[in-house]
Order: structure tokens, then C-alpha cells, then sequence
């Protein structure tokens, strides 16, 4: 169990050049943005246009803040996202162009190399202390607003806006949080 901590965060620029991506963690520890297995990661749209392609990969989208983006997917109807949205999969080696409903937006993406992984994306809102069960996989549970304290198989630790909690190799096990917080966990497994 690791925390990143927000501070923390690689900052780089888009595939396609067109803005920043915060990249949160990625696997293996050094890879590119073209050679990883899974990578997890924030970025702010300020303009409507196409993502950028990646072969292989398939990603799931959730809207942090803004006011929601249009997603159009090939072979797709185009999508409203919003933040009361429940996160989009799609594969990411098809043309996908975004169109801003009302201003910047900032996304959080969940990428797997589809050849080998695969992954899921919740939303998990905190209002006092619940438990949270995590899957036999490697599982990172951000922090987005708010903070909150965390238990795990004796372990203690807290997030604060932005933080992650990275588990990798997790059992079939539980995550006891308390706090009052806006959070995401994504769970990544060989697939």
C-alpha cells in the first residue's frame, strides 16, 4: 500500500499536444505514454476536438469538474458525461471527438493494454465511515474533494484532495474509510 500524494503527480503533455495530463501512477514505473500496461491519470479540456489514439488500450472516462463534455465514440451514440455521470469505457483506439458543454472540464482516465488486463471504474461518495471492498487486483482509490482517513489489515494512513492509494497484488480484502470525501476506485486485473 503506497500513497501519492498530489504534490507528487507527474505533469505532461497530451499524446496529441493539445494540453496537460496529470499522470497519477502508471505500470510498469517508467513506462511512456506509449508503452504502458496500465496508466491512471487527470487532465483539464479547454477546447473541443479528436483524443488522441491509442492502440490496444481500453479506457473508461469519469468528469471531475466542469460542466460535462459530449463524447462522440465511433460506432457509438454521442454521449453526455457529467460529474453525476457514471464513468464511460470505450475502447481508445477508435476516433473519439470531444465537445465541451459549458466550459474547461477536467476527466479522470483509466487506461489497460486490452491484450492482457482489463479494468473497472466506480465513483464512491464518503459521508462518515463505510468500508469499501476491494477486488483481488491492483486497486487505486482517489481522493478528489474533501479527506479522509483510511484503515487497511492494520495499516493507517490519510488522503487529502488529490491523493491515491495504490494497492498492488491486493487480496480479496476491505478498505475502512472515514471522512467526508468525493472518491474514485479503480480496480485493474489480468484479464
Amino acid at each position: 500500500m503506497r500513497i501519492l500524494r498530489a504534490g507528487d503527480h507527474k505533469r505532461m503533455p497530451w499524446k496529441n499536444g493539445k494540453g496537460e495530463t496529470v499522470e497519477i501512477a502508471v505500470f510498469p514505473p517508467d513506462a511512456s505514454i506509449n508503452d504502458f500496461e496500465w496508466r491512471i491519470s487527470m487532465a483539464t479540456v479547454a477546447e473541443d476536438g479528436p483524443f488522441s489514439i491509442f492502440p490496444g488500450i481500453d479506457r473508461t472516462l469519469a468528469i471531475l469538474d466542469g460542466n460535462g463534455m459530449v463524447l462522440d465514440v465511433a460506432g457509438s451514440s454521442p454521449a453526455l458525461l457529467t460529474t453525476a455521470s457514471d464513468p464511460l469505457a470505450f475502447p481508445a483506439d477508435v476516433p473519439v471527438a470531444a465537445r465541451l458543454e459549458d466550459g474547461v472540464i477536467t476527466d479522470l482516465n483509466v487506461m489497460t493494454r486490452r491484450d492482457g488486463l482489463a479494468h473497472t471504474l466506480i465513483r464512491i461518495d464518503v459521508d462518515g465511515g463505510r468500508t469499501v471492498r476491494l477486488s483481488p487486483s491492483t486497486c487505486l482509490f482517489l481522493c478528489h474533494r474533501g479527506a479522509l482517513s483510511f484503515r487497511r489489515d492494520g495499516e493507517t494512513g490519510a488522503l487529502a484532495a488529490g491523493d491515491a492509494l495504490l494497492i498492488e497484488g491486493a487480496t480479496a480484502t476491505v478498505l475502512e474509510i472515514d471522512g467526508e470525501a468525493k472518491c474514485y476506485l479503480a480496480s485493474i486485473t489480468k484479464g
